[in-house]
């Protein structure tokens, strides 16, 4: 099994790095877990406050379980994986049942921060794209997708995302094995990684 860790900053174009490299290799070989879908859950917190919570920072992962799900993939074990709501910032009673495949993807801004979760992976990842890029697609993404506002995401943007790309998200940068520039857009480094992926999978 091969688990690769793509991280960078909001709005980088890491889903379309991953959607790419899935797309390129054959069907039912990646299982992908999202760094989102292990978020701690806020139903405990009045629905008022939930709207301050700080998503953006490593305490708001429940890596512990990250980590033992990726363990359970290795050993050959399926894993309900949890998902989450944007829209009432809580943990959802459904969950996703994920397959060991031959590819496991952990996708998200922060999963180069964690050293436990750093630790397990074989190839590691940051895509990386200019700061107005990346707030452009989290005004269009936010408003479509999360119910926000543009004010309310530029707010969020200078009050949050900001200041934590700059203390967790871009150190995390100097870990990686491969960066990506430009984002989703750079067709040679996705193949490059792309074919890394497939000389690895012919190997075992």
């Amino acid at each position: 099994m091969l688990i690769i860790g793509i991280a960078g900053g909001t709005g980088s174009g890491k889903t379309t790095v991953v959607n790419k490299i899935i797309n390129s290799l054959p069907p039912g070989e990646v299982a992908l877990l999202p760094q989102d879908s292990y978020y701690k859950d806020s139903s405990h917190v009045p629905m008022e406050e939930r709207s301050k919570i700080n998503f953006d920072e490593p305490a708001a992962i429940e890596w512990p379980l990250l980590v033992e799900h990726i363990k359970a993939l290795k050993e050959g074990k399926a894993i309900e994986m949890p998902t989450y709501s944007y829209l009432t910032c809580t943990r959802q009673t459904e969950t996703v049942r994920v397959e060991p495949r031959e590819v496991v993807i952990v996708e998200g801004i922060l999963v180069l921060t964690d050293p436990v979760l750093r630790n397990m992976l074989d190839v590691k990842v940051f895509v990386d794209a200019e700061a107005d890029e990346r707030l452009i697609r989290v005004i269009a993404r936010d408003c479509v997708e999360r119910g926000r506002t543009p004010q309310m995401v530029l707010d969020r943007y200078t009050d949050v995302l900001k200041p934590m790309h700059e203390m967790y998200i871009a150190p995390s940068k100097k870990t990686a094995d491969l960066i990506v520039p430009q984002g989703g857009s750079n067709v040679v480094a996705i193949q490059l990684l792309t074919d890394y992926i497939e000389s690895r999978l012919r190997k075992k």
